[in-house]
């Protein structure tokens, strides 16, 4: 991420003549300098995309009044706008959610001690107890959240788990192989900002289990999916998705440590491009800018 701090403008809306332009000219007239700008109409959908980076410094107000003037101009281009304007000033705050496999939770604090993901990760929460030491070594609270298999004291479980994560206001809820299903209620708290890898390039292979379901399909390829998490399992708005060649010697141990280096990658690029603003979601697809 940018060391310079700047204001990310990001706008879908029916596509038009003219969008560009009334974008443009707003900016112009607030002396607001891009440094970066990407478009992008969709034409069977008939919906245009923006993600525009204007210089925080550029501005003589602060992101507040950008905020309601640019609400002005997106209300003005369509009633159906969804836009969003974002500091990056204000540093993101991360919550990652575990089980016992360590890999992607690993990977992601590395990231995070050596600067190259600038977040604050608020909280671990794991359902085991397994990946408490690595976490809290990094200085990070870590919660355990057990999940019994009897209904209730599953229901109870979620509403702790809920607690502790809404509690720290995350701009993201990672799902690093937590290997639970998220109730329908999480799945639209949370719509937007929960990220799930799964070990698959999906939609093949969905569910647990993927690289045994691919071991007995015979596949040569195998891969990884990060996805906005929804009710529907294994099926949401896709982030970002990689592969890694197998063969007929694999077993599906030998899958399954290929695979983990594969989860990790995604996992990250998936997570920066959110926190980054670059994930523009509209119905079940993803454009990323």
């Amino acid at each position: 991420m940018t060391t310079e701090r700047r204001y990310v403008i990001r706008l879908a809306c029916p596509d038009r003549t003219g969008i560009v332009a009334a974008i443009a000219g707003f900016l112009a007239e607030v002396g607001g300098w891009i440094v970066e700008a990407a478009y992008h109409t969709d034409p069977e959908t008939n919906w245009f995309f923006t993600r525009q980076e204007v210089r925080a410094d550029s501005l003589p107000f602060g992101v507040g009044e950008l905020r309601a003037r640019f609400g002005e101009v997106a209300r003005g281009l369509s009633p159906q706008s969804d836009w969003s304007v974002i500091d990056t000033g204000d540093r993101r705050r991360v919550v990652i959610l575990v089980s016992k496999e360590g890999h992607c939770l690993y990977d992601l604090l590395g990231r995070v001690q050596s600067g190259e993901l600038d977040v604050d990760v608020k909280a671990v929460v794991g359902n085991h107890t397994d990946l408490a030491p690595i976490t809290r070594a990094h200085g990070i609270p870590f919660h355990h959240v057990p999940f019994p298999t009897d209904p209730d004291g599953k229901s109870a479980s979620w509403a702790q788990l809920r607690q502790l994560v809404d509690a720290a206001k995350p701009d993201a809820v990672v799902l690093a192989r937590f290997m639970q299903i998220l109730p329908a209620e999480v799945c639209a708290d949370w719509a937007g900002k929960a990220l799930n890898i799964h070990h698959s390039f999906l939609p093949s292979f969905v569910g647990a289990r993927p690289y045994h379901q691919a071991h007995r399909r015979g596949v040569k390829l195998i891969g990884a999916t990060c996805h906005y998490v929804t009710a529907e399992l294994d099926a949401g708005p896709i982030v970002e998705q990689g592969v890694i060649r197998v063969d007929h010697g694999d077993a599906v141990a030998d899958m399954v440590r290929k695979g983990r280096d594969i989860e990790k990658v995604v996992l990250a690029r998936g997570l920066r491009a959110h926190l980054e603003s670059r994930v523009l979601v509209h119905g079940n697809k993803t454009v990323i800018l």
